[in-house]
């Protein structure tokens, strides 16, 4: 009896104090604090490809951002929080996907883009509705160029950061290069950036083809590619066009015959390849048997492979390396408001083995530490597959020089 009795009581209050509120009353979140349980979770909008030739590497993406957000209890500023995730199905349809995130499901941030076609279209969106927003895998210079917005941040080095770095290497090789590269702005952006570094050495373009994105059939380019006899084949394609030729690069007797190389290439690229075909030298943001790797790193990666029984591959970290960085930054404004937020980023830093990680103000591009990477000639582990052979920059003085400075950028920033 004095069970149903106290419930009847704690059911009349609490209806009285909703009653109180409908009727005009101001009751705080501190004096019913149910109701600010149930208030709807901080979102963020996750825009990463669910289907065509980089939807493994916009897996990985994935993975890496969700486990960013349990790793800090699902919770931002204190509140229950969830990660909204949407396709990108095309550069057009990622645009009207990243508005539906701002719209309908009110996202206070963004990440994502995993071609730089569907990035550059997301970021239109971000900087029009003002929504911070991160690019996590999307490498074209424009994003943080020419087509720079004070609300669009981004991971990758620019191709012509990376493409710099990897000279060295190149040069040695030769100096008659052919180029084969999609037709988007990634691929574009590579053939700009090498042909420039290839006058600069006084090197020869002995060949130069683009392919639509989606290409199964290289058979033509390579019979074209094995009667120009470069020193050097400069790639430039999406994660499952590089599958496709590979395969058939080797079907074709051209394995170990003519060098290839190409910037920002992930693991997941390659493993699909297999070992029997693939070879190369590349850029890469990370790699998790990279010795140098920060503790932060190697909890990463830990936890990474404890929850999916396989290394975690690059694209791993950069989804969660970013979803971290966003979720440090939201914290540290203390607040969802958008120029708090952007405030926070603006000022994030830490520090990796040398560089101080951080966005550069001119044009929001994160400057941090990246790799040169050669695959193993001789491979015994079906997840490693490179060799480390530099970490670039290696100091901030480098840092500086290897990512420029606001007078040598294309972005004109646009205030708050």
């Amino acid at each position: 009896m004095t069970e149903d009795t106290g419930s009847f009581k704690l059911a009349t209050s609490r209806r009285r104090l909703l009653g109180t509120a409908v009727g005009g009353a101001a009751v705080s979140a501190l004096a019913m604090p149910h109701i600010a349980r149930a208030a709807a979770p901080i979102r963020i909008g996750l825009l990463q490809a669910k289907e065509g030739s980089i939807a493994l590497q916009a897996q990985y993406l994935q993975q890496g951002t969700f486990l960013a957000l349990e790793q800090m209890g699902n919770q931002l500023l204190g509140q229950p929080a969830e990660i909204v995730w949407d396709d990108e199905p095309s550069a057009q349809g990622a645009g009207q996907n990243a508005l539906q995130l701002i719209q309908q499901q009110q996202v206070v941030a963004l990440l994502g883009g995993s071609l730089s076609d569907a990035a550059l279209a997301e970021e239109a969106v971000a900087g029009q509705y003002r929504v911070p927003f991160i690019v996590n895998n999307g490498a074209a210079e424009a994003i943080t160029g020419a087509k720079c917005n004070p609300y669009t941040f981004r991971l990758q080095p620019p191709v012509p950061v990376q493409a710099a770095a990897m000279l060295p290497y190149l040069k040695g090789i030769g100096k008659r290069w052919y180029f084969l590269s999609a037709s988007y702005a990634f691929g574009q952006d590579i053939v700009a950036s090498f042909k420039q570094l290839l006058a600069s050495i006084g090197g020869t373009v002995v060949g130069d083809d683009e392919v639509p994105v989606g290409t199964s059939d290289y058979s033509a380019y390579i019979l074209k590619i094995r009667e120009a006899q470069p020193d050097l084949v400069i790639g430039g394609l999406t994660s499952g066009d590089l599958s496709n030729f590979f395969k058939q690069w080797t079907q074709f007797g051209m394995k170990d015959k003519i060098p290839f190389a190409e910037i920002a290439v992930g693991d997941t690229d390659l493993w699909s390849v297999g070992r029997q075909d693939v070879a190369g030298i590349y850029t890469s943001l990370w790699y998790y048997r990279d010795p140098n790797n920060s503790a932060k790193d190697k909890a990463f990666a830990a936890a990474y492979q404890a929850k999916y029984n396989r290394p975690a591959a690059d694209k791993a970290w950069m989804g969660w390396y970013c979803a971290r960085i966003m979720f440090e930054a939201i914290n540290a404004a203390g607040s969802t408001k958008p120029e708090a937020i952007v405030a926070a980023l603006q000022n994030w830093s830490e520090v990796d083995n040398g560089v101080t990680v951080h966005f550069d103000k001119w044009n929001n591009q994160l400057v941090h530490r990246f790799l040169i990477v050669g695959v193993k000639k001789d491979i015994t582990n079906k997840w490693d597959y490179f060799d480390v052979l530099q970490s670039v920059p290696s100091n901030d003085a480098q840092a500086a020089q290897v990512f420029g400075s606001a007078s040598d950028s294309a972005c004109h920033m646009t205030p708050l």
